[in-house]
């Protein structure tokens, strides 16, 4: 998982309450586990004109000009700036899998779905929980600044704005140290390596039939 400190990021407002994980990733798509090119068709629904489905061609596909992605100012935005209850609707880690491909790092909303919060921080994306009158304001100051870019601090826990405003954020410990250091769950069992070796070296003495 890729580590998580510092970011300059541009800025994509999202102007949506409740988008559940069928709108950032349809249900067509969930048949591939590999966590991987899933971007293309992040928001596929609203992003492109006609139906997508799994093998399309999407640089072939017709975009749709009034979705905010599609707009040549967000291009390479790395923050998604939107509304409460984000991720709600199916459990589905592809969700995460599809916003991170697609290259985003932080998401900055009022509230989200427990389970959408959760699959971000195993997934190198950092889910910023900000109240809602916060939100409105950055929704406000971006629409009046072409190019709006947020300074994310991970580490001290704080947003800055182009103008200098710091608004800080709470991130539970042990997910602050996970995205500091690029563990996701994998990668914490490996810092045990060496343990399991030694337990798996011992069991085969203690109990050989087990592995004959």
């Amino acid at each position: 998982m890729q580590k998580f400190s510092l970011l300059d990021g541009l800025v994509v407002p999202l102007d949506r309450a409740n988008v559940d994980t069928d709108a950032i990733i349809p249900k067509q798509f969930l048949k591939s586990i590999k966590r991987s090119g899933f971007g293309p068709n992040a928001f596929d629904e609203w992003r492109y004109l006609d139906h997508g489905e799994p093998g399309m061609d999407n640089s072939k596909r017709k975009l749709n000009p009034d979705f905010v992605l599609n707009q040549p100012r967000y291009k390479g935005a790395q923050i998604l700036l939107t509304r409460e209850n984000f991720g709600c609707g199916s459990s589905r880690e592809h969700a995460p899998w599809a916003l991170e491909d697609y290259g985003f790092r932080v998401i900055i909303a009022p509230s989200y779905a427990d389970i959408f919060f959760n699959n971000c921080f195993k997934n190198g994306l950092l889910p910023i929980r900000l109240d809602a009158a916060i939100v409105d304001a950055l929704f406000k100051a971006e629409a009046k600044t072409s190019g709006f870019k947020l300074h994310v601090d991970l580490e001290q826990q704080k947003i800055t704005t182009p103008d200098g405003t710091v608004y800080p954020f709470e991130v539970e410990a042990f997910r602050k140290h996970c995205l500091l250091n690029g563990l996701d769950d994998i990668g914490l069992t490996m810092q045990h390596v060496d343990d399991i070796r030694a337990y798996e070296h011992r069991r085969k003495v203690e109990a050989p039939w087990l592995f004959s």
